[in-house]
């Protein structure tokens, strides 16, 4: 593609760190993660939300890892609200407090998005591998109160806790949120290792679907309910963070660019670096972002089909590490000759039995580790 045919990127999500208190058995963080040794400094990270604002980028998403483990995320907060980014934080809540949240609200932060676990404390302990639960609660009752702020709770689901859906949105509208996500685990990175004991079952979807529902007409014009539903029984995948290398780019801790946050699991990629280049460079120039943009990359069936604008040809990260080839049809998709392996992983998962692994900062060296809460 050439470059006055390349939209500039929408959002620019920025994986500040890789620590976090949490240890959930679902993150979509890469197995390897960068240590707090290579983590951009303060000066790197204002100087690439100044380049994003140039670029045309909108929407600043701090993330990780837990954000709030870096001492001047505030600081941070302030740069890109000072380069006119809409800025969203995703959180834990741990770290958080009264003080933090006013001076985060008084630098410029405007929205923020809390993850829900379970309703149940213990349960939401165990997935998340921390006694975090309470710490949420006790902390989305602060945040309900900053008028200044957008509030958003993302409730993760999966077999699980899936059957507690009704309780989960039930607490999650306690907390007066003025969105409600309801978010599927995507299988990538540690929620890979743990798919045989998170991925939901048809009738599970179903009953979850009727329930979200029913939800979504008691909560209208009150609360925006929206679902992000699994792969897994799709009947054609989405448009994988809207296109790669069309609308997000996302640099991890280290500083490295990447089109989503699974490429780095496709062989032979190169992600540049934003200490070695501007974003303006990245986005349009790198071999990464142009490696499946367009569509001379595509397989048929993608290649003749009427949706390859509409779905791109699915996830490339899920092709890759299901078929092991970046570039065949997402097995997600009905149309693809391999969907009846993606329904074959899905029908069998709940008939298997593994134990949980839990995400941790160093490198994984054994199959599973001891609860962490």
């Amino acid at each position: 593609m050439t470059e006055n045919s390349i939209p500039p990127p929408l959002s620019l999500v920025c994986e500040v760190t890789h620590r976090c208190p949490l240890h959930c058995v679902y993150c979509s963080n890469p197995l390897v993660m960068q240590g707090q040794d290579a983590e951009l400094p303060t000066e790197v990270w204002i100087k690439v939300f100044g380049e994003a604002a140039k670029l045309g980028v909108a929407h600043l998403h701090l993330t990780g890892g837990e954000p709030l483990a870096r001492h001047d995320i505030i600081d941070l907060v302030r740069a890109g609200r000072e380069a006119g980014l809409y800025i969203n934080m995703i959180t834990s809540a741990v770290g958080l407090n009264k003080g933090r949240l006013q001076a985060l609200a008084d630098a410029g932060l405007d929205h923020i998005q809390l993850s829900l676990q379970d309703a149940e404390e213990d349960l939401a302990n165990r997935w998340a591998g921390a006694r975090a639960h309470s710490k949420k609660l006790e902390m989305a009752e602060l945040i309900k109160t900053e008028s200044r702020l957008a509030f958003t709770v993302n409730i993760v689901v999966h077999r699980q806790n899936l059957d507690r859906l009704e309780k989960m949105i039930a607490l999650a509208e306690s907390m007066m949120p003025q969105r409600i996500e309801i978010a599927h685990v995507q299988y990538y990175g540690w929620a890979l290792k743990n798919r045989d004991l998170l991925l939901p079952t048809r009738e599970q979807l179903d009953s979850s679907i009727r329930v979200l529902h029913e939800a979504q007409k008691r909560l209208s014009g009150r609360i925006h309910l929206q679902a992000v539903l699994p792969d897994y029984y799709a009947r054609y995948p989405k448009a994988c963070v809207g296109g790669w290398g069309q609308q997000l780019l996302l640099i991890d801790p280290a500083g490295q660019a990447l089109p989503c946050h699974s490429a780095g699991l496709i062989p032979g990629m190169t992600f540049d670096n934003v200490r070695d280049h501007d974003l303006s460079w990245i986005w349009y120039k790198s071999s990464a972002f142009e490696r499946f943009r367009g569509d001379d990359w595509m397989q048929d069936p993608c290649r003749s089909c009427d949706r390859k604008t509409i779905d791109f040809g699915g996830c490339r990260c899920q092709a890759m590490q299901i078929l092991g080839d970046p570039y065949a049809t997402d097995p997600a998709c009905s149309l693809s000759p391999h969907h009846d392996e993606l329904v074959a992983i899905a029908a069998a998962a709940s008939e298997k039995s593994s134990d949980m692994v839990y995400r941790i900062l160093s490198a994984p060296t054994t199959e599973s580790t001891p609860f962490l809460y």
